[in-house]
């Protein structure tokens, strides 16, 4: 993967005070309003299929383990293809591979909402993940290369990041309204909208100008203290955030007959919080370093689950579930942007790239294995207290993780960056901030 955009100082104006001929005109406006809109489908995709698993499972007859393949699957595709991304980058063209995924991942839609077999709807949402491990990190490497290097380029990213954080709350709000009609309309809505965008990025996203290597992988990169240690903490948090998401959907549906609307209204103060200040992420950490904000990142949701672990889930919303999910996005407020730098804040230039796609690999790894473990311990009829204490004791783990970063010396961004936006919520999406 392509290093993100650099984040130095602004561009000097040109001589005799004429217009700079850098300045966004209507086709770079256009180029960032599509890669942003595929990066906000990218996480609206997530959020769509988490509200509608239970009304999947009734209308097919699948368990909650099947089912739950549809959320793990997305987050399987997506790691397997992370690293392998970059070297398709480099032998096909950015722009070749962003536009032929955006076209896969329109017909795994289309095929996920006529489909009426368990096994073909879990493998187009591989099929959607593989696409998003490349459209994600792609389109923020075209950013890089289409925008001029300064302020310009780092308000794109801005855009970029802020439209992929606002894409989970979206989803939610829409799964509501679509689940209305049937289950199927969850996967068949995003396949026009992937269209659309692709009609448009034929004409207007630029073609490559030289190819980039495909970064290697040293194995020295593998012993990095800081890049594990973010791996491990991004990868509790994300894996714990959605296993905790499928606990709720389905106690609010099925056992406390909440309709699907009801539902995801009921996880947006997981998610809305980040959405709302991912803008100010660079901020938050250049005040405050990125060790402290990772290990209150990391006891904030700790400290929500095993609240939930010792009411289970007792009580009205307000008092019983709404603290946890207040807290678990306290977590991802605190600790999104700080992950990302403390990943590859203290690596050389030459290494940054190729640490990203491991960072993303892990994080995606966290859904892969929770969910599923997740969906066992609710499906073995003992109640929701095993499956609340595995989510506990993993974010444990990441808290752990996150203490020996108090004593490091702490990366911190340049003024006014802006994390990237591959790993917005719930999969991390995807992400990190490293200056080219």
């Amino acid at each position: 993967m392509t290093a993100a955009p650099r984040t130095g100082a602004p561009d000097a104006p040109p001589a005799g005070g004429a217009a700079d001929p850098a300045r966004w005109d209507a086709r770079l406006t256009t180029v960032l309003l599509i890669l942003s809109g595929n990066m906000i489908l990218d996480a609206i995709e997530v959020s769509l299929v988490l509200v509608a698993l239970p009304s999947i499972g009734d209308a097919l007859d699948l368990s909650l383990w099947t089912v739950q393949w549809l959320m793990s699957g997305f987050a399987l595709g997506f790691a397997a293809l992370l690293l392998l991304g970059p070297r398709l980058n480099a032998r096909l063209g950015r722009r070749r591979v962003y536009l032929g995924a955006m076209l896969l991942f329109a017909a795994a839609s289309v095929v996920g909402g006529l489909t009426d077999s368990a096994a073909l709807l879990i493998a187009t949402r591989v099929v959607k993940g593989l696409s998003a491990a490349l459209t994600a990190p792609t389109g923020l490497a075209i950013i890089g290369t289409a925008f001029p290097a300064g302020p310009r380029q780092r308000r794109a990213v801005s855009v970029y990041a802020l439209f992929g954080a606002a894409g989970f709350t979206a989803g939610l709000l829409l799964s509501g309204a679509l689940l209305n009609g049937s289950w199927r309309w969850t996967f068949l809505f995003p396949a026009p909208v992937a269209l659309i965008l692709l009609v448009f990025g034929l004409r207007v996203i630029p073609p490559d100008h030289g190819r980039t290597p495909a970064p290697r992988i040293a194995p020295k990169l593998l012993r990095d203290r800081a890049l594990l240690r973010s791996a491990i903490g991004a990868t509790t948090l994300n894996g714990t955030y959605q296993s905790l998401l499928l606990l709720l959907v389905f106690r609010t549906q099925r056992q406390l007959g909440w309709s699907p609307w009801q539902s995801a209204v009921a996880l947006l103060p997981a998610c809305v919080p980040l959405a709302v200040t991912v803008p100010f992420a660079g901020a938050l950490v250049g005040r405050w370093g990125t060790g402290r904000l990772i290990a209150l990142g990391a006891t904030a949701p700790l400290l929500g689950y095993a609240y939930f672990l010792w009411r289970a889930g007792a009580g009205p919303y307000a008092t019983g579930t709404l603290p946890t999910l207040l807290l678990v996005g306290a977590g991802f407020v605190l600790s999104f942007a700080a992950l990302n730098i403390q990943a590859t804040g203290a690596l050389p230039p030459a290494e940054r790239a190729a640490a990203v796609p491991l960072f993303q690999t892990a994080v995606q790894l966290g859904a892969v294995v929770m969910l599923p473990a997740t969906a066992a311990l609710l499906g073995a009829h003992h109640g929701s207290r095993p499956a609340l204490a595995l989510i506990t004791a993993v974010a444990v783990v990441g808290l752990l993780a996150a203490l020996p970063g108090l004593r490091t010396p702490a990366a911190s961004p340049s003024a006014g960056s802006t994390p990237s936006p591959t790993a917005s919520p719930p999969a991390l999406q995807n992400g990190s901030h490293h200056d080219g």
